[in-house]
């Protein structure tokens, strides 16, 4: 016997025939006609080259073959109902899974604080890890499920075999120390140009703004140019200079250090923000949970 004979189906209807000894009543407990039942009981018999089951006064009486088969047949077919067929589940109160989220520094300041006070309360276990990487890289990590997701400014990933989700839209604006002089409450193209710049151009990312600024022949005098957006606080509160930021970090800014926000002399790009999985993950439990949970709390 090979195992690519074996219809499953047939291992069923064997398990009706041992229990209720009819091919009537087995036929009726899996939901077949009798003739149905008495076709799959002769293709075991032929399978196993054995009668199995003989019509005697008692009923149709397992053979010492079937009685040999009765027990490990209802371990596959239970192995195959609470092992197989359901489909994987996700419980966050119980599991201990460390995910994995593809996103710049300016993203972990605007998500991870939410996002790790739901999981002290509904993740207790769970834990976390952001990856900083090249857009490029970004799509290899979320095929290969070492990251769940990446949440941002990804265009890239905006192709075949991802996933995304908007969560809201961000323009930019422009961040001074909270008792700049010159800087007063609206900030006029001129004064925007004689102005020292700090500008972050991280890695690997699209540099939206600039493309913006090229189109309008904006071109700004860079005092500093800086690789991570949270480097900015500490520099645009102790000095005169001006960073065009995006509106999220902005206020975060705004909450943790003496900065205030003014609108930028010229109509600012829109980013539109998304979060990316592979559709290798698309229904894996735990990631239908993250992205749902990402969902919730940013989604505007």
């Amino acid at each position: 016997m090979d195992i690519k004979d074996v219809d499953l189906n047939l291992l069923v209807a064997f398990a009706a025939m041992t229990e209720h000894r009819s091919v009537t009543r087995a036929a009726e407990a899996v939901g077949l006609s009798q003739p149905a039942m008495s076709a799959a009981v002769a293709r075991l018999r032929l399978l196993f080259d054995d009668p199995l089951f003989v019509k005697t006064a008692a009923g149709m009486l397992p053979t010492p073959r079937a009685q040999d088969l009765a027990e490990p047949v209802r371990r596959v077919i239970e192995a195959i109902k609470v092992e197989i067929l359901p489909a994987s589940a996700f419980d966050p109160l119980t599991a201990t899974k460390r995910f994995a989220i593809v996103t710049p520094d300016i993203a972990e300041v605007h998500f991870l604080p939410q996002i790790l006070a739901h999981f002290a309360k509904a993740a207790p276990h769970c834990s976390l890890q952001t990856l900083s990487m090249s857009r490029y890289a970004a799509a290899d990590a979320l095929a290969s499920g070492a990251a769940e997701l990446a949440i941002g400014y990804l265009p890239d990933l905006q192709k075949a075999g991802f996933f995304l989700q908007k969560l809201f839209r961000n323009d930019y604006v422009c961040i001074v120390r909270a008792d700049h002089a010159s800087v007063k409450e609206r900030l006029t193209l001129k004064a925007y140009l004689a102005a020292s710049h700090a500008v972050v151009s991280p890695d690997g990312r699209e540099h939206l703004l600039e493309q913006a600024l090229q189109e309008r022949g904006v071109e700004r005098r860079v005092t500093v140019g800086l690789s991570h957006f949270m480097s900015l606080l500490p520099i645009i509160e102790s000095s005169d200079l001006i960073a065009t930021v995006p509106r999220d970090l902005a206020n975060i800014c705004v909450r943790h250090g003496a900065i205030r926000i003014v609108e930028p002399p010229f109509k600012s790009p829109v980013v539109e923000v998304h979060q990316f999985w592979h559709r290798r993950f698309h229904k894996d439990a735990a990631n239908v949970w993250l992205r749902g949970l990402v969902q919730r709390l940013f989604h505007v």
